[in-house]
């Protein structure tokens, strides 16, 4: 059984930092692409960021560029997200994915792309 398990949320206040963590378990885990989306109160599932399976190939929204660092453990089976300098409108529950198809610009960025999912972890940040 596959599964994605979402750790590091919590609130923090803006300007500040906060790592997330996806522990994967039950699959290949150096074979899948992984993904970071978010989901705001009232608003649709978003991308964040995404890495290759190797960790060669990564790509973020363009909201979160230059703050945010997606990297991944594979001798841990774990991906994370570094997110730093958070705003306000960051504040989202953050969930992780898994894809097993070859890596592709813009195919990373679809939701309906990822085979499995985690179950979130909130995100607050405070202004």
């Amino acid at each position: 059984q596959v599964q994605l398990v979402e750790s590091g949320g919590g609130l923090v206040q803006a300007g500040g930092s906060l790592r997330l963590s996806c522990a994967a378990s039950g699959l290949t885990f150096s074979s899948y692409d992984m993904g970071w989306f978010r989901q705001a109160p009232g608003k649709e599932r978003e991308f964040v960021a995404a890495i290759s399976r190797s960790g060669g190939n990564t790509d973020y929204a363009d909201s979160v560029k230059g703050r945010f660092t997606i990297s991944r453990d594979n001798a841990k089976n774990t991906a994370y997200l570094q997110m730093n300098s958070l705003k306000a409108e960051d504040t989202a529950v953050y969930y992780c994915a898994a894809d097993r198809p070859a890596w592709a610009y813009g195919r990373s960025r679809l939701a309906g792309s990822y085979d499995y999912w985690g179950q979130g972890t909130q995100v607050a940040v405070s202004s």
